[in-house]
């Protein structure tokens, strides 16, 4: 996916115009936790220090930057539900300060077995019928699913002087933490959410009458999308009192917090 990402924006490592970076996190190595960990036969063919730097999460991105010849930064992003977006706002800021000319941004979900499913438990996040309906009066759950992607983000002064296609300009982005302030270590605050997405929208240095969009983490749990509907209503009434002037989305938010 990476070489994928790199050569559908026109660009080889050899021939880039300066270092490339690469910043992104996976999730739980569950091929290494079922797959391998119970047959120590492989282990023992192996090596565990082989089994172990192919698999475990830490080397995600360090293992893509030595197959393509990355010389920028190679950072491995672990912020679990907001591991690619934290990544991204990594990615911007190295491009900012010079450390790279070219970054790599995303994250890989992969569970193994695949369709393996999931056993529902009464006041868990997971959804009681395997459906998802996010701001849904019917939203009891979510339902986890497996997919990979990245992002090539440069600046934007170099991505026009060099005719690249641009698809989207990030503008600014935030990051914070509830702290112990969070509803529960799995949810964030009300206040938390409102923080970051107010400290968002002043990064990029817009007012939120603009917006037409907002992508939400959209869990539809009974818990997490009041609390991250309330984060955004506090957000945007510091800008104005108009009502349904935005429309969502039932993916990722644009802003992150863990």
């Amino acid at each position: 996916m990476s070489w994928h990402a790199l050569e559908h924006a026109g660009y080889v490592p050899e021939t880039a115009p300066g270092p490339i970076g690469i910043f992104g996190g996976m999730y739980n190595a569950t091929y290494l936790q079922r797959h391998l960990v119970p047959r120590p036969d492989v282990s023992s063919r192996l090596g565990e220090l082989a089994v172990m730097l192919g698999n475990e999460k830490d080397y995600v991105t360090s293992r893509v930057a030595h197959r393509l010849g990355l010389t920028g930064p190679a950072v491995s992003v672990h912020t679990a539900c907001s591991t690619s977006l934290v990544a991204a706002a990594m990615a911007m800021d190295s491009l900012r300060n010079g450390a790279c000319d070219i970054a790599l941004a995303g994250g890989v979900a992969i569970t193994c077995p695949p369709n393996s499913g999931y056993f529902f438990q009464e006041g868990s996040m997971a959804s009681p019928d395997g459906h998802t309906r996010t701001f849904d009066a019917k939203a009891g759950g979510t339902v986890f699913s497996d997919g990979v992607a990245m992002v090539v983000l440069r600046r934007l002064s170099d991505a026009i002087a060099d005719g690249d296609a641009i698809y989207a300009v990030l503008l600014g982005a935030a990051v914070n933490n509830d702290g112990s302030d969070r509803a529960s270590f799995t949810a964030p605050s009300p206040e938390g959410q409102a923080a970051v997405i107010a400290a968002a929208h002043d990064a990029a240095g817009i007012d939120a009458r603009t917006l037409s969009y907002v992508e939400a983490h959209g869990t539809a749990t009974p818990l997490g999308d009041p609390i991250e509907i309330e984060g955004l209503t506090r957000a945007f009434r510091r800008h104005t009192q108009e009502r349904g002037s935005a429309r969502s989305d039932r993916s990722r938010a644009t802003s992150a917090t863990w």
